[in-house]
């Protein structure tokens, strides 16, 4: 089988340009958040500690989001929650446009990242049920590639719409892909495997959870919450809070959102590169290389004071850091069969998305108490070392075996 022939299918390249799409704009809510929080600091005279409540409320709603959407995509199909966690996200978002007050964004962004904590691990599955083995791992890294494009988009509204025009009017555009919804009603469909299994809808809730933690899927996992907890913290704990850090390192608000851009860019590589990775050397490799590689970019960005050095361990980290993301996505969905897959995927991301909770508080509250920038990234050059070790010590190769029924 070619390496491209998941290019050459039309149907599986509809197919992954659609879902990719609804994870573009995923990126792109998450994305626009950590620029309007620089600008929303200012204009509301916000705290540090106050900046993290509102970073970290979204991942409590994309932790409810995930536990929840994955237990329903089971239940009803990935193509039903699909649409409907699309929609959720973006009318929430469209209504931050109209916030009046700090409480009431908190409760609107609470509601937001439900809809795109749900989304997310939903996605990867249908793409991974969908695809032939060859070209399975390679499918759902080319899908986490467009989590880049969305922060492109984000970073060019930062750029060009937030000075302009303010924070507002960035809201009121993440709301527009409310109507793609309509096109995904007929561009997409539940896979085979998963329509063919009459067993999935007559398992409750308690049972599927029990049978992740079951003997022959335990290690595992434990595995998949070790690694989602730890790059999920890392990743928002760093990445939300950039052009912030940026801008405590002596740079402008404009300057902070440019050079966050230029960072962003160095996504893709790390995707395509990964990809060709993935179905070469494996997943574990991938997950392994690129997470280490991931931490000592971490430490250089903390350690970072001149603008050469900013900039080269930013756009390193943002390469090894989203490269070890579509590993990660690829990864989860191959490590349960069809009747659990899309819980024991929700569980592990909303497991996760704890971290992604934790991490902005934590930074916020350090900030707060001028803790140093370096020993701030230091912590989580510590986590992501662990989340690499819990991959090489516990996980299971999984690249070339067909998805277990």
């Amino acid at each position: 089988m070619s390496k491209l022939e998941v290019l050459r299918n039309p149907k599986q390249r509809k197919l992954l340009f659609s879902a990719g799409m609804s994870w573009l704009f995923d990126a792109m809510e998450v994305g626009m958040i950590s620029f309007i929080v620089a600008a929303l600091a200012k204009e509301w005279s916000l705290s540090p500690g106050q900046v993290g409540v509102l970073t970290s409320i979204n991942s409590i709603g994309m932790a409810v989001g995930a536990l929840l959407a994955g237990a329903l995509a089971d239940r009803f199909g990935r193509k039903a929650i699909l649409m409907w966690t699309l929609l959720i996200f973006t009318i929430a978002s469209g209504l931050s446009a109209l916030a009046t007050g700090f409480a009431v964004l908190c409760v609107l962004r609470l509601i937001a990242g439900i809809g795109l904590g749900g989304e997310l691990p939903v996605a990867s599955t249908l793409v991974s049920e969908s695809m032939p083995t060859a070209e399975r791992g390679r499918a759902v890294v080319l899908l986490e590639s467009f989590w880049a494009g969305g922060w492109i988009v984000s970073a060019l509204i930062a750029n060009f719409v937030i000075p302009e025009y303010g924070w507002r009017i960035a809201f009121a555009i993440g709301a527009v892909p409310a109507f793609y919804a309509l096109y995904l009603r007929r561009a997409i469909q539940d896979p085979p495997r998963y329509k063919n299994n009459t067993k999935i809808k007559k398992i409750t809730f308690r049972e599927k959870v029990a049978t992740v933690w079951s003997a022959p899927h335990r290690r595992t996992t434990l595995m998949l919450w070790i690694l989602w907890f730890t790059v999920i913290f890392s990743y928002y704990g760093m990445f939300l809070w950039l052009p912030s850090v940026v801008m405590a390192k002596g740079f402008t608000l404009v300057k902070s959102f440019q050079y966050v851009l230029i960072m962003t860019i160095a996504q893709l590589p790390g995707y395509f590169t990964a990809a060709y990775f993935i179905e070469r050397f494996g997943r574990k490799f991938v997950l392994v290389v690129y997470l280490t590689l991931t931490a000592v970019s971490a430490i250089a960005f903390g350690l970072a004071t001149t603008e050469a050095t900013i900039l080269t361990a930013g756009i390193c980290l943002s390469f090894f850091n989203l490269g070890a993301w579509g590993g990660l996505y690829a990864y989860s969905p191959e490590l349960y069969p069809t009747s659990v897959r899309s819980t024991g995927v929700g569980l592990a991301t909303s497991v996760g998305r704890i971290g992604g909770v934790l991490a902005p508080l934590m930074v916020g509250m350090l900030v707060q108490r001028e803790v140093a920038i370096s020993l701030i990234f230091t912590i989580f050059f510590v986590t992501i070392l662990i989340g690499a070790a819990a991959v090489l010590f516990l996980g299971r190769e999984t690249k070339g075996l067909e998805l277990a029924e």
